[in-house]
């Protein structure tokens, strides 16, 4: 997996999202052939009021709240499909193509088969819209700076440099806890690695 999509992969499953990271977009190309025409960097979904709960031993629990840059709702489920760059925070022709995101939606049953193309196409021109069943779809581009598309933009931009940040402060603010998990995401390995190494813990 990229080094750039595991760190955002890391920071959606702390803030809690389930996620499919690098998702193939397969096409048919006639006589029984196929080929992959492009892939999704990462998608997501979370429950509203998700949260990661923290249990202590005389009854009491502490709940992480999502990152505020996130833009959580908070009272519906919210799906992201998301494109991450090292350079600058942009989507991919791929990431805006009617049939990809036909295919995406269908693919995680999140929409009746006769409302896909409709959602889609406000999907693509507002960069947000609300499904059917009452969750939210979003289209953000993770990267670097403030993005690209200026006034014309129509997808959400979180910078990559803020999300590292916040998962340092998250593990340090969380250290106690954190440092009793055994963590197989690799991203969040890593950073928990560091934290350990920088705090002089042995």
């Amino acid at each position: 997996m990229d080094n750039a999509v595991a760190l955002v992969q890391a920071y959606l499953h702390v803030n809690g999202y389930f996620t499919v990271a690098e998702y193939p977009i397969i096409e048919a190309s006639g006589r029984g052939s196929y080929r992959m025409v492009t892939d999704i960097d990462i998608l997501a979904f979370r429950f509203p009021g998700a949260g990661r709960l923290i249990p202590d031993k005389r009854g009491g629990e502490a709940l992480y709240a999502p990152d505020p840059a996130l833009h959580c709702p908070h009272d519906q489920a919210d799906m992201l499909v998301g494109e991450v760059k090292e350079g600058r925070a942009k989507l991919n022709h791929g990431a805006t193509n009617p049939a990809v995101l036909r295919t995406v939606l269908a693919r995680f049953g999140c929409c009746p088969a006769h409302d896909v193309s409709q959602l889609v196409h406000q999907l693509i021109n507002k960069g947000a819209v609300t499904a059917p069943s009452g969750h939210r779809i979003r289209l953000v581009a993770f990267g670097s700076g403030s993005g690209s598309g200026g006034k014309e933009r129509h997808y959400e931009v979180i910078d990559l440099g803020h999300i590292l940040h916040f998962l340092q402060e998250h593990l340090h603010q969380h250290r106690d806890v954190m440092r009793h998990a055994q963590f197989k995401d690799p991203a969040l390995g890593f950073l928990m690695t560091l934290e350990k190494l920088l705090g002089g813990e042995q």
